[in-house]
């Protein structure tokens, strides 16, 4: 029914917004990964929506991006699965992550979300399989050698994210060892 909200940001209260479209202002709870990207306070912002209507209560959910809300309502589709425990799943890993753990059926990364339990997580994964549409999966990871693996080891530990050390790994050349891998990789990175 109501599909997005454009207008002035009013307040912020996680995970609660209130946004003001022409004289009427909307409650709207959103994801802390949309949170977290909002303009400051009487600015203007763009949210896509998901109405939730319940007896007691009509819900409005916004979200940053279209794969948050296609990923929110693949959640709220699974039995025993409402829209606050999606929001905090979503809150609580990204789209790609979550697409990521369901591929690789870890249960462990969605048991570090605060509501979800053994049996809500196998659940999840169960019936999440083929569902998340393709461009919410992330794109697939290419074989690396044991040298590779050790070097992206060691920039994950001194800090770096995956993505800053897969972009590290693509520049180094063919066949490198893992001391001078990593000291190639350091430089790049330091650029």
């Amino acid at each position: 029914m109501i599909g997005k909200l454009t207008g002035t940001l009013l307040d912020k209260h996680p995970p609660q917004i209130l946004i003001d479209c022409h004289g009427v202002g909307y409650e709207v709870e959103v994801p802390m990964s949309t949170f977290y990207g909002l303009p400051a306070a009487g600015e203007r912002v763009a949210l896509l929506t998901h109405l939730v209507v319940r007896e007691d209560a009509q819900t409005l959910f916004g979200f940053a991006t279209a794969a948050e809300r296609v990923a929110f309502r693949e959640l709220i589709r699974i039995s025993g699965v409402g829209p606050r425990t999606a929001l905090a799943l979503l809150s609580g890993l990204s789209v790609a992550e979550l697409a990521q753990a369901v591929a690789a059926q870890e249960s462990a990364r969605l048991l570090k979300i605060p509501g979800i339990g053994k049996k809500t997580a196998e659940r999840l994964l169960l019936e999440l399989k083929g569902r998340l549409a393709p461009e919410l999966a992330p794109p697939p990871v290419a074989a690396i050698d044991a040298a590779q693996a050790d070097i992206q080891q060691a920039l994950l530990a001194l800090g770096y994210s995956e993505r800053e050390a897969a972009a590290a790994l693509k520049a180094l050349p063919a066949g490198v060892g893992v001391s001078e891998g990593i000291k190639l990789a350091l430089k790049a990175l330091a650029k």
